[in-house]
């Protein structure tokens, strides 16, 4: 009887475009225009820039390495997947599986081995592929216990998602896909305390979750003896990061069954995916409220959601860091500013923001499904205004012409020529035909040097 490890190879392995669903090729172009649109309006965020620095100071500049994109010099290919995920994160509004952030690491990966190696483009797709749905059908199933235990889902399952991406576009045997897993659950990591002190280490988690996985590939090219039962095994992975004895076979079961890449939201607002929902119904009570004053507020959610770190931060607050994550200041913001802005989210000192975040209480219901919320305005003339809002990942799977219009919009608030979003949207819809090289020559048209 095969492992769980290889149980998921071999489905990885029989990945091809002629037999993936059109349905989840359709979804999976949506997911790589949508993460460049994104990443394509976050060049200027102050983490892609020290991302870089880390990068050159580590590899320096070498001609024939992989782009720094949006900046246009070339480092050792490590470096550029540490700098790279930082940009495609730096706004937060990448796409989310469950609870990790999958695109923003498996898609400049995948971006920079085609670049530097030639492989074929064609194989972009089923490696995108099967990048999702191995780190989203481990994520489904570990996430909410490594969560408890202080782990972050996206670190923790993006490094075996980006491990199944390399491999599957290295074109590696099913035995190595299988060691390659093995590596990348032994490699995993990564905690939440940064949210609750509002700390930046989050952001270049994934750039370290990327090289994590590009390496337990390279290992496994290279012959390493990996472990069969590194996801289900005593001490494994699940047992390590979630605390949990899986069942290795209703994992498996979902393979080719419950396509993870269903479950991937777009996020209208640059703040957590856990406060689109409570940002979109702040914002329909701001519709309502007119010139009335709010005197307190009550907001209920899942207790997944209410126990997140840094969800029920009230500040005081000096880093976006700690806003986007806080749902009293996104609440608060909403209500009296609008909908959240990069800029808006970098007001620390707005008076009358955090005075109303002070009085917002946040109350775990376990009668409210995830991305779900209640939100009770307490007004000063003795009234009260509700609002309540029961979503689903559903609510968030965009249709592609809604996710184009997402990041062009974030386009139009960075000033990003509309070129750029027209060679990334062209190229994703193309494929599996088409040249990487549109989708580096979209960043070249935002790279300080031009």
């Amino acid at each position: 009887m095969k492992t769980l490890s290889q149980s998921i190879a071999r489905f990885s392995h029989q990945l091809k475009v002629d037999v993936i669903p059109p349905e989840i090729l359709e979804k999976a172009r949506t997911c790589l225009f949508y993460n460049a649109g994104v990443a394509l309006g976050s060049n200027m965020t102050p983490y892609a820039a020290t991302a870089r620095r880390a990068a050159i100071a580590m590899h320096g500049v070498t001609a024939d390495g992989a782009t720094l994109l949006g900046d246009g010099r070339k480092s050792a290919i490590l470096g550029a997947l540490v700098a790279n995920s930082a940009m495609f994160h730096g706004r937060t509004q990448d796409d989310t599986c469950g609870a990790a952030h999958l695109g923003a690491m498996i898609i400049p990966t995948l971006i920079a081995l085609i670049e530097t190696r030639r492989y074929p483009v064609a194989r972009l797709l089923p490696a995108l592929v099967a990048g999702y749905e191995v780190g989203g059908g481990l994520e489904i199933a570990g996430a909410s216990g490594s969560t408890q235990a202080g782990f972050r889902a996206s670190p923790v399952f993006g490094s075996i998602a980006v491990a199944a991406a390399c491999a599957k576009i290295m074109d590696l045997t099913e035995s190595q896909i299988a060691a390659a897993i093995a590596n990348a659950a032994s490699f995993a990591g990564g905690t939440l305390q940064a949210f609750d002190d509002g700390t930046e280490e989050w952001r270049y988690q994934l750039g370290v979750a990327a090289l994590n996985g590009l390496l337990s590939a390279e290992l496994a090219a290279a012959g390493s003896l990996s472990s069969s039962r590194a996801l289900e095994g005593g001490s494994g992975f699940f047992r390590a990061f979630a605390r949990l004895d899986i069942d290795a076979g209703a994992i498996i079961g979902r393979l080719g069954q419950e396509w993870s890449l269903q479950r991937v939201t777009f996020k209208p607002f640059p703040v957590c995916a856990f406060n689109q929902t409570p940002v979109t119904a702040a914002l329909r009570l701001r519709k309502t409220l007119g010139s009335r004053r709010v005197e307190r507020a009550e907001v209920r959610m899942n207790p997944y959601e209410t126990g997140y770190a840094g969800i029920d931060s009230k500040g005081p607050f000096s880093t976006i860091s700690g806003t986007l994550m806080s749902i009293p200041f996104c609440i608060a913001q909403s209500i009296l500013r609008g909908a959240p802005t990069m800029t808006s989210m970098t007001s620390y000192n707005d008076v009358e923001v955090n005075t109303l975040a002070r009085s917002i209480a946040l109350i775990g219901d376990p009668a409210l499904p995830r991305l779900s919320c209640s939100i009770t305005l307490d007004l000063e003339d003795g009234t009260s205004l509700s609002e309540k809002m029961v979503c689903s990942t559903q609510d968030y799977n965009f249709p592609t012409v809604i996710a184009e219009k997402l990041v062009r919009d974030i386009g139009e608030e960075m000033r990003i020529p509309a070129a750029a979003y027209n060679l990334v949207v062209n190229f994703a819809r193309n494929l599996p035909s088409g040249s990487i090289d549109d989708v580096l020559n979209a960043f070249a048209m935002i790279s300080p040097a031009r």
